[in-house]
């Protein structure tokens, strides 16, 4: 009996410059509110904060996970049958195949943040997509897991 490949899971979550951002939009709202008064100010900035952090949140908590014989990333999953190579791409390649050599038709989890991703081939005849792209922090990784997936 062979031991199952360790599953690979990450969260794309968004960088740490983003939550101050989140601060300086209740800030702004703290001030369009200031003619108001206190309450109504305090009311802005805790207010404007909280909005901008769900939004900053909702946006970094994709996944991206190699569980069983799938790839999982965001709301798309894809049996690893159907994935061919992978090319890891460094933040030179990154930036090409999210700009001038993509493919309207290719599946992307795109994060512009994250400076390196994979690319993977699909191989499913029936299936119009090309490839999928996804951003990663550890694209060699994520390849290794799809090998160890596809040989076990």
């Amino acid at each position: 009996m062979q031991p199952s490949a360790p599953p690979y899971e990450e969260r794309l979550t968004a960088p740490r410059t983003w939550w101050l951002i989140c601060f300086l939009v209740g800030v702004s709202m703290a001030l369009i509110l200031l003619p108001f008064g206190t309450l109504p100010l305090l009311g802005g900035l805790v207010g404007g904060t909280a909005v901008a952090a769900v939004v900053a949140s909702s946006y970094g908590s994709v996944r991206i996970r190699v569980v069983g014989d799938s790839l999982i990333a965001g709301d798309a999953k894809i049996p690893v049958s159907a994935l061919g190579q992978a090319h890891v791409l460094d933040a030179e390649e990154t930036r090409a195949w999210r700009t001038f050599k993509a493919d309207p038709r290719a599946f992307m989890l795109l994060r512009a943040y994250i400076p390196t991703a994979l690319r993977v081939e699909i191989t499913d005849p029936a299936d119009p997509t090309p490839y999928v792209y996804l951003s990663t922090r550890e694209p060699e990784r994520l390849a290794a897991a799809l090998d160890a997936v596809r040989a076990a």
